[in-house]
This record gives C-alpha cells, sequence and structure tokens, in this order.
C-alpha cells in the first residue's frame, strides 16, 4: 500500500508579505479553487496512491473548509491531521504526525512538501519507483531559498538548509551537489516508523530534514534512484505563485 503526505501547516509568513488578507498558501488561488497548489497536488497523485496525509496547522479550519467544499472528489482518499505545534515547532512535526496518521498496511510513504507544483511526469517517476527515491531539480542552488543536498566521498546523502536564509557551508569534501526538489519516497515504511521512534524531542522541533536525513543518511548513491523533478515551481511567494500558474501542465 503506497501512502502520501503532504503538510501545509507553516505560517506562509513569506507569502503573506504580499497579502492584504493572510492566507494559507497552499489554498491560495487566483481563478478557480483547482489552480491551488493542493487541489494540483492531489490531483496529480490521487490515482497513484490509495491514501493520502494532509497535515495543517496554520488555518487549520480554513483547510478543512476548503477539502469539504472544493475537493468532494478526492475526499475518499483524504485524511486531515492538525499539527498543534504549528506555531513553535519546525516542520519535523508535521511530517511525522503524517507518518503517525498512515494506515497500519502501509508499505511505502511518500512525501512532498506544501508548497511546490511540478510535473505530472515527475511526481508519478517518485511514486512508481521501486527504490527509495531522492528528487532533485536543474534550479540554480541560492542559499536564501534553496534546500541543498550533496553526497559525501561515501556517496551517502546529506542536506543542508539555512532556516536564516543567508548562507549554506559543507565542511567535508563531496562527490556531488544538487538542489533538492523537496519530493522523497521512503520504499521501506518499517525503516521510516525506526527511525521515527528514535528522534529526540530536540529532532521533533526541528526542520523535516531530521527525519529525511536519517532515514537516507546511511543509503548508497548506487541504491536509491534520483528524479529530476522538471518544470518545478517553489512557491513561497505570491510572485512565485503567479509564475507557477501559467506551468502548461497545470490543467493536464
Amino acid at each position: 500500500m503506497k501512502s502520501l503526505i503532504i503538510t501545509v501547516a507553516g505560517m506562509s509568513s513569506r507569502f503573506n508579505r504580499d497579502m492584504d488578507v493572510e492566507v494559507l498558501k497552499c489554498l491560495y488561488h487566483e481563478g478557480s479553487a483547482e489552480n491551488s497548489m493542493l487541489f494540483q497536488q492531489v490531483r496529480k497523485t490521487y490515482d497513484l496512491v490509495e491514501e493520502i496525509v494532509v497535515v495543517g496547522g496554520y488555518r487549520y479550519d480554513d483547510l478543512v473548509a476548503f477539502v469539504q467544499k472544493e475537493m468532494g472528489d478526492y475526499l475518499p482518499k483524504i485524511k486531515l491531521v492538525y499539527n498543534e505545534h504549528f506555531h513553535d515547532y519546525g516542520s519535523c512535526y508535521s511530517l511525522l504526525k503524517g507518518i503517525e496518521l498512515v494506515s497500519q498496511n502501509t508499505d511505502e510513504i511518500v512525501f512532498i512538501e506544501g508548497d511546490l507544483f511540478f510535473a505530472s511526469e515527475s511526481v508519478e517517476a517518485v511514486i512508481n519507483s521501486k527504490r527509495d527515491v531522492i528528487s532533485v531539480n536543474d534550479e540554480p542552488i541560492l542559499s536564501n531559498k534553496a534546500v541543498a543536498l550533496y553526497f559525501d566521498v561515501n556517496n551517502c546523502p546529506h542536506y543542508i538548509y539555512d532556516t536564516n536564509h543567508s548562507y549554506l557551508e559543507i565542511r567535508e569534501p563531496f562527490t556531488a551537489i544538487y538542489n533538492s526538489a523537496q519530493m522523497w519516497k521512503f520504499h521501506d515504511a518499517e525503516k521510516l516508523f525506526r527511525e521515527c521512534d528514535a528522534l529526540t524531542q530536540q529532532q521533533k522541533e526541528g526542520t523535516n530534514l531530521e527525519i529525511v536525513q536519517r532515514y537516507f543518511g546511511n543509503i548508497n548513491m548506487d541504491y536509491l534512484e534520483i528524479v529530476t523533478v522538471n518544470e518545478w515551481f517553489n512557491c513561497n511567494t505570491k510572485e512565485e505563485y503567479l509564475r507557477a500558474i501559467s506551468f502548461k501542465d497545470l490543467k493536464r
């Protein structure tokens, strides 16, 4: 069984700088509600998985109302869960809440961050892979927005990200470096559960990369599938969203 987790609990602070009224950015849309990030992500993955767990927090009532009103055709597979620590913990706790809610017979878990637009064929490649998957894109690696992924001398992956959006630093030799596309497939759900059980309280309060790194950190590149995601948009601002909705794949 394949489960998908989408995390949308964050407070959308950078997005809301451009807004007259605060919004939950995954729900924001110009024109039809189908142009929202959440609708697009669910539509493009619905037939590929057995369940979709959406983790909310900030403006959670808006999320519930939107799903019930605008996404009726997709309700049979959607589970909503509330992250009560959306305002004082990092994104790790949202992913952890999603993992806790997946069905007991789940054997593969896909995780997508909730502020992305991407091509249909890219997410299909992630979900349908027979291996653990790390996704990358061809965007420039910029310290103020990128999650960087590098492979060490043993060809094992490491993620770096500056929450202050200032600079990135790699303090060891590396064999490759990429911009993360922020989608992952955990092919072994049991291993993922064990890694989550081993998290410290400090890690639970950190970013979702705490879980990602624990799971992937000792897997050699030869045993991973690295999927390059095409037509990728990370919508941290309204301007980035407006660029994304002109995406040719949007209506597919």
